[in-house]
C-alpha cells in the first residue's frame, strides 16, 4: 500500500497544478460518509499533493449532499461529491457550481426500505405511508421515481423530510413506515434482519453521483481541478486493488461499524469520468421531472453547469 501510494503521488506530483496558486491557499473539500474523498483523507494524498506548492487541505463531513453544496453556494468548500439530485435544487436555488466529474452508480446502494411486519409490503401500498427521505438529495429522486411507477405522486404520501442520523432513529422506532435512504446508512439498517428492501434504486431511479466545484474556483484554478480528479482514480485504483482493506479504512475514517462498511464499500463507485451525453441527458430528465411538479420552482438547464476542462494545462 506505500509502495503504491508513493507511485500515486510521484505521478501526481507530476502535474501542473493551478495558475497561479495563492500562498496560503486551503483547498477545503465537502465530502460524506462515503466515496473516493473518504479515500483520499485517510490516505493522506492530497496534502501531500499539494503542500509543495503551497497549498493546504482540509475536510469538511456532511450528512448529505444539500447542506455541502450549500455550503459551496456560501464559498465554506470548494469542492464535494453528492448524488443526483442536490445540484439541481442547488442550481434553482441559484448557487453557482460546476459539475465536474461524474460517477454512474450500480444502485444497490441506494434503496427504499421497511421493516417486516409493517403497513407496506408493496409499491402500491405506500400511498398514504409516511415516508422518509432527506429532501433534495438523491433519495428524493429515488422516491419519485418509485412512486411513478405504480401511478402515485409525492402528493400521495405523507413525506417525512429527515437528515439521515434522525431518519435511522425514526425507522428504529416504528414513527415512520419507509425510508428512502443510501450507503452506508442502508448497510447499516440492514445489519438489522427485520428490515427489508422495498425496491433498489437500479430498479426504478439508475442515475450518477457527481463531483461539483465552485465556479469561481474551477475557472481560477482549472489545473488544480484535473490534479483532484486524477487524484480520485488514483483512489480508485487502490480500492479495487485493495478490497479487504477498503472496509477497514472507511470505518477508520467515517465511524460506521465494520459490519456495516463491509456490506457497503464494496457497493460504492470511486472512479470518476466526464460527464458525456448520456449523462448529462439523465440528469437534465430528473431535472425536468421535479420542475413539471413543481417541486423546484422553474425549469432550469444542467448543460450550463457542465465544467469544461481548458485546451491546455496552466501551470503553477
Amino acid at each position: 500500500m506505500k509502495m503504491e501510494r508513493r507511485l500515486l503521488l510521484a505521478g501526481l506530483a507530476a502535474l501542473p497544478l493551478s495558475a497561479p496558486a495563492t500562498a496560503g491557499q486551503t483547498l477545503r473539500m465537502g465530502y460524506q460518509k462515503n466515496g473516493a474523498l473518504v479515500i483520499l483523507r485517510r490516505q493522506g494524498t492530497l496534502e501531500a499533493l499539494f503542500a509543495p506548492h503551497g497549498i493546504a487541505v482540509s475536510y469538511v463531513e456532511f450528512t448529505s449532499g444539500p447542506p455541502l453544496l450549500e455550503a459551496l453556494g456560501a464559498n465554506a468548500v470548494d469542492f464535494g461529491a453528492t448524488g443526483d439530485t442536490p445540484p439541481i435544487f442547488a442550481q434553482a436555488a441559484g448557487v453557482d457550481l460546476v459539475y465536474v466529474g461524474a460517477q454512474p452508480v450500480r444502485g444497490d446502494n441506494q434503496a427504499i426500505i421497511v421493516r417486516d411486519g409493517g403497513k407496506v409490503r408493496t409499491l402500491a401500498d405506500l400511498k398514504g405511508s409516511r415516508l422518509a427521505f432527506t429532501r433534495g438529495s438523491s433519495a428524493h429522486n429515488v422516491v419519485v421515481k418509485t412512486l411513478a411507477r405504480v401511478g402515485l405522486t409525492p402528493a400521495d404520501i405523507q413525506p417525512i423530510a429527515l437528515q439521515p442520523a434522525d431518519a435511522m432513529a425514526a425507522f428504529r422506532n416504528g414513527a415512520i413506515d419507509a425510508w428512502a435512504i443510501w450507503d452506508p446508512f442502508l448497510a447499516i439498517a440492514q445489519q438489522d434482519p427485520a428490515t427489508r428492501v422495498l425496491v433498489q434504486a437500479n430498479q426504478v431511479a439508475p442515475s450518477n453521483s457527481f463531483f461539483l466545484a465552485s465556479r469561481a474556483w474551477a475557472e481560477k484554478q482549472p489545473a488544480q481541478v484535473q490534479a483532484l480528479l486524477d487524484a480520485i482514480n488514483g483512489a480508485a485504483v487502490w480500492a479495487a486493488g485493495h478490497p479487504g482493506e477498503l472496509a477497514d479504512l472507511m470505518a477508520q475514517v467515517t465511524g460506521v461499524p465494520i459490519e456495516a462498511q463491509r456490506v457497503a464499500a464494496p457497493r460504492g463507485v470511486y472512479a470518476v469520468q466526464p460527464l458525456n451525453g448520456a449523462i448529462i441527458t439523465r440528469q437534465q430528465e430528473i431535472a425536468d421531472t421535479f420542475a413539471t411538479l413543481k417541486i423546484i420552482p422553474a425549469p432550469i438547464d444542467i448543460r450550463k453547469l457542465v465544467w469544461t476542462p481548458p485546451a491546455t494545462k496552466a501551470v503553477l
